[in-house]
């Protein structure tokens, strides 16, 4: 979208504002902005009626926005070719089948859902890099749905239960229009978050639970790197991984598999012929178990359990869920050589990025240690960021500003 992998730049309301004023000569009603996320722990359980626990990022999209009197939908976004124009009863799944896809698609699936939305003008810039797994597409989506829901007078966004809603209308955008078959995890974090904590997501109820996130009073941070190695929800071969879970519960004769106790998996997995299945569920199973225990952990401030728990997801879908590839496996084993308490993958896999818990004043060290590893194998060079837990999705620039 407005961000690309080489570099993640800081990005103020100013920007998008610009933006707006050079590609439509006008002004724009307001500036919005929404988070990416970092997942703590809990991947691929949200579409399998799991629990997760991502945060929200400081890194964000920004969406200056006016609200037309007709029905066209004009988007553009610093530093890519403009979407194409359209109206919104021509958006349709595919189209358009640029990256205008995500914030058109989040308009089509308001009108859907009953809501009263016009056409818009929007300009984006973004700090957060398209490809890294840190969902970009979600911050993209929840920018444009808030300004939907303030330009259109829809009052989503002045409390939780608006903002799930609104979440859950951005997910069908997503799984309709652009074609990406993501449970809601991402879209929920960045329009649900809050500052400060951890955002303790059940996906059977879509209840939340805010924890907080307390790494600087125990000397710890949390060290994104982000691989550079591509990454796309929208792919074949997450759409696989998704087949596979259904396919488990219909050979099972369950609904979900968050169904399956944690206690009965093995009784469970003796039911299955398919060796594919077994992994698949195996891994559902035990990592929506690591989040029950990851939050437990987080509350005791035991990191050291945290940690483990990270590696063991890790591994899990390293080997069970088959969803990582050599450069976060790299990232992750250069951290824990380096005295990282726990590293994973983050985010749907096949690249993107990973996650370490490091103590703060190993960061520097840490990150030597990742560089000298990729450089050993002929990786691309990776990008860090040290994460804090953020805001979710709100108007930063106009007079719905009252409503953050």
């Amino acid at each position: 979208m407005a961000m690309t992998r080489k570099g993640m730049a800081m990005m103020t309301p100013d920007d998008a504002l610009g933006e707006f004023r050079r590609q439509f000569d006008c002004e724009p009603d307001g500036v919005w902005a929404a988070p990416g996320r970092v997942n703590l722990i809990g991947e691929h359980t949200d579409y399998n009626a799991g629990l997760v626990l991502p945060i929200a990022l400081p890194q964000r999209t920004f969406a200056a926005v006016r609200r037309r009197d007709d029905d066209q939908v004009r988007l553009v976004s610093a530093g890519m070719p403009p979407s194409v124009p359209l109206g919104l009863d021509e958006i349709a799944p595919g189209r358009p089948a640029d990256w205008g896809r995500y914030p058109a698609g989040v308009l089509w699936a308001l009108r859907e859902a009953g809501y009263a939305v016009t056409g818009v003008d929007a300009a984006f810039t973004s700090e957060v890099p398209v490809g890294s797994g840190l969902s970009s597409s979600a911050a993209i989506e929840g920018a444009i749905a808030a300004a939907a829901s303030d330009l259109n007078g829809l009052d989503l966004l002045a409390d939780d239960a608006g903002r799930s809603t609104l979440a859950r209308i951005c997910q069908r955008a997503e799984n309709h229009i652009a074609g990406a078959p993501t449970g809601g995890m991402d879209q929920a974090a960045s329009l649900r978050s809050r500052p400060g904590h951890a955002l303790y997501l059940d996906c059977a109820d879509g209840s939340v639970t805010h924890v907080p996130f307390r790494l600087a009073e125990c000397g710890l941070a949390l060290l994104v790197i982000d691989t550079r190695a591509e990454h796309s929800n929208s792919s074949g071969e997450y759409g696989k991984r998704r087949a596979d879970c259904e396919r488990a519960c219909d050979r099972l004769g369950i609904g979900t598999l968050r169904e399956i106790d944690p206690a009965d998996l093995v009784t469970e997995l003796a039911r299955l012929d398919d060796g594919r299945l077994i992994r698949r569920v195996r891994h559902i199973v035990t990592e929506t178990e690591r989040v029950r225990l990851a939050v437990q952990a987080m509350e005791a401030d035991d990191f050291a359990e945290l940690g483990r728990l990270f590696v063991d997801s890790h591994v899990s879908l390293r080997d069970d869920f088959e969803v990582s590839c050599a450069e976060l496996d790299v990232a992750v084993l250069a951290a824990l050589e380096a005295g990282a308490l726990g590293a994973r993958m983050t985010g749907g896999g096949f690249g993107g990025s990973a996650i370490a818990l490091v103590y703060e004043n190993r960061v520097g060290a840490i990150k030597v240690m990742i560089e000298q590893s990729f450089a050993d194998h002929g990786f691309t060079q990776p990008h860090f960021i040290l994460a804090q837990a953020g805001g979710s999705a709100r108007c930063v620039l106009g007079e719905w500003i009252r409503l953050a």
